[in-house]
């Protein structure tokens, strides 16, 4: 028996393989946890092979007329996109697009540029480039071949490379526009070339165009907008994930604009979805002297411009408007209109969560788009399968998507972590913080393994160095989900639910979300204390975790505590080997009796702290599980009180 699988977990690659019995694994990974885990990392089964799995059908090629250039990657990644202008013309019913597409590239990179390398999906071609930029207006010169890359569904990018005027020197940006077409149907090729059976592949790569459904997900799915990266592969461990996000954070401040036009036969489609925003379709010509059935038209929408944010240019287009719900939080697209019912009931019993935390209302719907491949999310818009269920079993999964209807943020650690610290919230209203802190510390395990060791001198420069991803610049999901929820859930602690609420509502409503620093001030307003130390270490720089220990505990026996019997004074002091300073709570206690004091230890440092408890004392406990760690996030230690 031979079977092995692949699996993206948190952004992380596990390969996991059988042969005869014998179990391989390779790479880091976390124990996967229960399907049913709210909270779970967005990761995804992309395929699961074994023998009896249908074999492949290959897929041929297109051809394509090619002159092969020789691309440095180093040329490739210095270049940064900072606009897009799409004029975006589809035929759905063919699967064609065409794109007359405007965009601006900044050379980010350390040497000149003599050309540009461009990519697009291997399904399209380029037809021509002119250049827009440094009062020149013409045509330039190209040349196209294929690439094997992964960021495409096909496993290929036509990539262009284009002849410039003069060179454009680092820091320079460069205006051209760039025409191509193609059609984009549904392939699987980049998973069916590493072994996927048809149908896993095909749940796993659902992009396409297709009288059926336009969808079309954008950078390490499919390449229907311009692009520009070195190839990226699947089977090169968490490689192509990093790809996407670091792709996202560079392109986090470009602008986007959207001009659509659709032409259809019959009835006409309902609205379009770009970037997570929706624009009704306006139909501006129609066949009136044909049935509806054979009548063809063209619809348009257009999406004025915005910043991009921490994402990736999408499109789905829908057939009809979208069902609302009783309580007006989601609008669902979808032929199972018996899930409604269980969607409307799960939105009402979280809503008292997220208007508590969050504010009165959402600042959006929810849209659902159901499709029968692998989840997607993109801000308040959510593509999933949607089925009859009961609400206990869709309401944690709806605290994630409902949180982004109700708050968002340009900055992602915000945004998703948000949405990760009340699917814990969720999980201590309804089983207790136990449970709550017991999921904590499952993410904060594989926290662990990617957060930079302690520095080896902690007298140099390098303790204040980025290692890691600092939550402001994080482009890795086990940053700006896992860490920042666990930052979040710290930050409540320290200042207390009131405060954080507080916070979290004035800061949804004010207009300086630009500035990376304006949720300190929020939080320091409303909880009236000083949190530079913590902002310093947790978010503004990455300088790992905590590495605690108890390094002394002294009890003193006290022949009576005020007006009360005797008791102890405990001396405890804690160490701390780690760069990251940390605020845990330090409890004395024997049975049920417990007396807790709050301590913040420096990194690379020790503090001690004294506690008054009546009667005789057990034990010590530091940390309880709230606050990560580079090994255990609770630490215990028995008294020998006399």
């Amino acid at each position: 028996m031979k079977s092995f699988a692949v699996v993206s977990a948190g952004g992380r690659w596990v390969v996991l393989a059988t042969m005869f019995g014998i179990g391989l694994t390779y790479a880091k990974a976390q124990e996967a946890p229960p399907a049913s885990d709210p909270a779970a990392p967005h990761g995804k089964v992309l395929f699961n092979r074994n023998q009896d799995s249908p074999e492949i059908e290959k897929k041929p090629t297109p051809p394509v007329n090619e002159v092969i250039a020789e691309v440095s990657n180093e040329e490739r990644n210095s270049l940064t996109f900072t606009s897009y202008d799409l004029d975006v013309h589809l035929t759905p019913a063919q699967s064609k697009l065409a794109v007359h597409a405007r965009f601006r590239v900044t050379n980010t990179g350390k040497q000149p540029l003599t050309r540009l390398a461009f990519q697009i999906s291997s399904a399209l071609t380029w037809e021509s480039f002119s250049q827009q930029s440094a009062g020149r207006v013409g045509p330039l010169t190209f040349t196209q071949h294929v690439i094997d890359t992964d960021a495409d569904h096909t496993g290929k990018a036509t990539e262009a490379v284009v002849s410039l005027p003069q060179p454009i020197q680092p820091g320079t940006t460069f205006e051209l526009t760039g025409f191509y077409s193609g059609e984009v149907v549904q392939s699987a090729e980049r998973l069916e070339r590493i072994g996927a059976p048809l149908d896993q592949a095909a749940h796993a790569d659902w992009d396409e165009i297709s009288a059926e459904r336009t969808a079309l997900r954008g950078f390490g799915d499919v390449l229907w907008y311009p692009t520009a990266s070195a190839p990226v592969f699947l089977g090169d461990g968490a490689k192509l994930f990093q790809t996407v996000g670091l792709t996202k954070l560079r392109q986090a401040s470009a602008t986007v604009h959207l001009r659509l036009t659709v032409e259809y036969v019959g009835d006409a489609p309902d609205a379009v979805f770009f970037c997570g925003r929706r624009e009704q379709l306006v139909k501006v010509s129609e066949n009136q002297n044909l049935p509806v059935a054979e009548s063809p038209g063209v619809a348009t929408a257009e999406f004025s411009e915005r910043l991009l944010g921490f994402c990736v240019p999408s499109l789905f287009i829908t057939d009809r408007a979208g069902t609302v719900t009783d309580n007006s939080l989601i609008s669902a697209v979808t032929d199972h209109y018996d899930a409604l019912p269980g969607y409307d009931a799960a939105s009402m019993k979280v809503q008292p969560l997220l208007t508590e935390w969050l504010g009165a209302g959402p600042l959006r719907v929810l849209n659902i788009l159901d499709h029968e491949g692998q989840p997607f999310e993109d801000d308040a818009l959510l593509v999933v399968p949607m089925r009859a269920a009961t609400p206990d079993v869709l309401a944690p999964s709806l605290v994630h998507s409902l949180s982004h209807a109700w708050f968002s943020s340009s900055h992602v650690w915000l945004d998703e972590g948000m949405a990760q610290f009340l699917s814990l919230l969720w999980i201590e209203q309804g089983q207790g913080r136990e449970v709550a802190i017991q999921y904590l510390q499952k993410d904060a395990n594989t926290l662990a393994l990617v957060e930079p060791a302690p520095t080896a001198n902690p007298s140099s420069a390098a303790v204040t160095a980025d290692s890691g991803q600092s939550l402001i610049l994080a482009s890795d999901d086990v940053y700006y989900r896992t860490k920042a929820a666990a930052v979040l859930w710290m930050l409540r602690s320290l200042v207390g639910d009131d405060a954080l609420k507080r916070a979290l509502q004035a800061y949804r409503s004010d207009k300086l979300d630009s500035d990376p620093k304006e949720f300190q001030r929020v939080l320091e307003k409303s909880s009236k204390r000083d949190l530079a130390w913590f902002f310093d270490d947790w978010i503004y720089r990455d300088r790992g975790l905590p590495d605690l220990s108890i390094a002394n505990v002294t009890p003193r026996a006290l022949e009576k505590i005020g007006d009360k019997g005797h008791g102890f004074l405990v001396s405890v002091e804690v160490k701390n080997d780690g760069d990251a300073a940390a605020e845990v709570p330090v409890t004395v206690r024997s049975g049920t009796l417990t007396a807790t004091q709050r301590l913040r230890i420096a990194g690379r440092s020790s503090a001690s702290t004294r506690i008054v408890f009546e009667g005789t004392p057990d034990e010590v406990l530091v940390n309880d599980g709230s606050v990560p760690e580079i090994a255990a996030s609770v630490h215990t230690r028995q008294i020998q009180a006399h």
